[in-house]
């Protein structure tokens, strides 16, 4: 498992191009038959992926980076699938996820196994997993039963639907809030105008991008903004300090994910387009 250190926005003004995206962006989540996973001291997020292919992939680490007997003796994980239908099993249940499905594993889980039904069209799972105080029930959810939201306007090319799916009127958890935001065609823009929330920092998964299209990512304090150019299946890291907003070549479909001090989805400090520098 790959650390990454928080940063200090005075310091984040100072890095390049190159070190921007050596602290923040997360260049490959999905290696087949092989769990990729990176923790973030921002809230000690742990943001990774699963590509079972010709075999089962077990969720597994170096237990001393944790401190703990098993991964999620003090954690709770949501796993999304963006990729063919597979499976999760959960302590001998098993639970099957088609594309854009979601699965919460609540706290005390001690054996999580991810698996694919097709290795020609393999499951990609998509992972955040959060520190826990307390124990909720492992739970599935798709999209059409989500708290989803239209948002948006074509004349201002961010026409998106927002479906939450971990949150505080949805699946529970300890603090880990996820959802997923789908751009229509012709729309580019995600999250503008920009926020930030200081109590809770924020993990973005660009994927459904085509190949020879990109996201501007754009992070940094308010006044002193900065990009990460990403592409299809890349996860970054935005610090609470941080906005997190972008613009593609083309629509495309973005996971976000949130661990801190609260799971309230509108607790956000809003940034007036008039303070963007």
């Amino acid at each position: 498992m790959e650390r990454r250190y928080a940063s200090h926005p005075n310091e984040v003004k100072q890095f390049d191009t190159a070190r921007l995206r050596q602290e923040f962006l997360i260049p490959r989540l999905f290696t087949p038959d092989k769990l990729e996973l990176v923790l973030t001291h921002e809230d000690r997020l742990i943001v990774g992926g699963a590509a079972p292919v010709n075999g089962e992939v077990k969720l597994e680490t170096d237990l001393k980076e944790l401190g703990v007997s098993y991964f999620l003796e003090r954690r709770e994980l949501g796993a999304i699938n963006v990729g063919g239908p597979g499976s999760i099993v959960v302590d001998g249940t098993e639970y099957e996820l088609d594309t854009k499905d979601c699965l919460y594993v609540g706290k005390g889980s001690r054996e999580v196994i991810f698996k694919s039904k097709d290795a020609a069209k393999p499951a990609k799972f998509y992972l955040n997993s959060a520190p826990a105080h307390k124990e909720f029930p492992t739970a599935k959810t798709t999209l059409d039963e989500a708290e989803s939201a239209a948002l948006g306007s074509i004349e201002n090319s961010n026409e998106r639907t927002i479906h939450r799916l971990i949150h505080e009127n949805g699946i529970q958890s300890s603090q880990l809030v996820m959802g997923m935001t789908q751009l229509k065609t012709g729309n580019m823009w995600n999250t503008m105008p920009a926020h930030v929330h200081p109590r809770r920092m924020e993990a973005y998964m660009y994927f459904d991008l085509p190949e020879d299209s990109i996201v501007v990512h754009l992070m940094g304090a308010p006044d002193e903004t900065r990009h990460i150019v990403m592409r299809n299946e890349q996860a970054v890291i935005s610090p609470s300090w941080s906005i997190h907003s972008g613009v593609g070549t083309s629509n495309y479909t973005f996971i976000w994910g949130m661990a801190g001090d609260n799971k309230a989805y509108g607790d956000m400090d809003a940034v007036a387009m008039k303070d963007l520098k």
